[in-house]
């Protein structure tokens, strides 16, 4: 079972990780957004169709990969303040070794390879944030080959 959703609406932690636990192991990532240097405010913007399409694929990728029983990525998008849930990302599979590998997997690679784009805010000054090297490094590790 594959579960993807992009949206607004503050994530629910509890009903997405129940969503996934269809027994043997669940692995879950919660991100939260961080107030490094002052961040007051992250909005994310996404391209509908697409983002949810390429969030499909990854998690389609990481059942054949691990063979897992569910996958779920539910990733918010508009404007967030520091603390609040951005991305909620499970795995379920028969053993705990897959189930934690697919869900780093997951998150590894949807920062790289899912159309969102992120613009930071600090009091009067908001700036778009790009992919940062060790973000290409992590998904990389994951590359077939």
């Amino acid at each position: 079972m594959i579960h993807i959703r992009v949206s607004p609406a503050p994530i629910d932690i509890a009903a997405e990780q129940a969503r996934v636990e269809q027994g043997g192991a669940v692995a879950t990532f919660t991100g939260l957004v961080r107030a490094d240097d002052g961040v007051e405010e992250l909005a994310l913007e996404h391209y509908p169709g697409a983002t949810e399409a390429a969030l499909t694929r990854l998690a389609e990728e990481a059942c054949a990969r691990w063979s897992l029983t569910a996958a779920s990525i539910v990733h918010r998008v508009g404007a967030m303040t520091p603390g609040e849930r951005i991305v909620f990302v499970g795995t379920a599979a028969a053993h705990r070794a897959a189930a934690l590998e697919a869900c780093a997997f997951l998150i590894d690679r949807l920062k790289t390879d899912a159309p969102f784009w992120k613009r930071e805010r600090r009091g009067d000054d908001a700036r778009w944030v790009e992919q940062r090297d060790g973000d290409h490094a992590a998904a990389a590790r994951w590359k077939a080959g």
